[in-house]
């Protein structure tokens, strides 16, 4: 007797399944291959994606890892190709926007979750640096999510002047500062901090209040003002 493994790939069978349990099995139907599977098929219909979603996995750590890859090296995976990548990232940049109308929508000292959300699926995978500032109104919400600089945290990429200035020039009456630690742990540097407090100073001096400057990791994230350092 055949093994089933050995059995013809039944793809439509296969797909109706995997239909059924998204449809009506709630966030956890699906295993993180299968999701990845699922999207898959859409680009390739014909074809059993399920080995090509576990080698992504294996090759990319997890679901956040592969959503967030280069483009390009996940356009050369083995068994991919611009179509299937395009698929992917497009989970990616929906990821982002339902994210950030979440943090538009209402003022962000009273929406904090979600910003952290926001900021952490747009941050937390980088291997890099990535430096923005939310520039927030009278009632804290959203002025200009801007987005200074992908590199490190200094003042030739974050200059105090320039950040109080780009509030003036807003007409902002607050702001946060956020950047990303590559590294995985969101613990501040003493750079760090010495840079949010001549900001924070700066800002005094006109009227512009700087709430808290956030450090997003793998690990989780940093709150300078919780702790004290603003």
């Amino acid at each position: 007797m055949a093994e089933k493994s050995d059995q013809p790939y039944d793809g439509a069978g296969h797909r109706a399944r995997l239909r059924t349990r998204l449809l009506g099995g709630g966030d956890e139907a699906l295993a993180d291959y299968e999701v990845l599977e699922y999207l898959l098929i859409t680009a390739i219909p014909r074809k059993d994606m399920k080995p090509l979603a576990k080698s992504l996995l294996a090759r990319f750590g997890n679901l956040a890892g592969v959503f967030n890859a280069d483009p390009v090296a996940l356009a050369k995976h083995l068994g991919m190709g611009e179509t299937s990548a395009a698929a992917l990232k497009i989970v990616a940049l929906a990821a982002r926007r339902l994210a950030r109308t979440g943090v538009q929508e209402a003022p962000v000292l009273a929406s904090w979750q979600a910003l952290i959300d926001y900021l952490t699926i747009d941050m937390a995978h980088l291997n890099h640096e990535r430096v923005r500032v939310l520039y927030l109104d009278t009632r804290n919400r959203l002025v200009l999510d801007d987005l200074v600089t992908d590199g490190s945290l200094d003042e030739a990429a974050i200059h105090p002047r320039e950040v109080i200035k780009k509030a003036l020039d807003v007409g902002a009456a607050a702001l946060i500062l956020v950047h990303n630690h590559p590294s995985g742990s969101p613990e501040p540097s003493r750079a760090d901090v010495q840079i949010t407090q001549r900001i924070a100073e700066a800002g005094r001096l006109l009227g512009i209040v700087v709430h808290d400057h956030v450090i997003i990791g793998k690990e989780g994230h940093v709150s300078l003002k919780a702790k004290g350092l603003i």
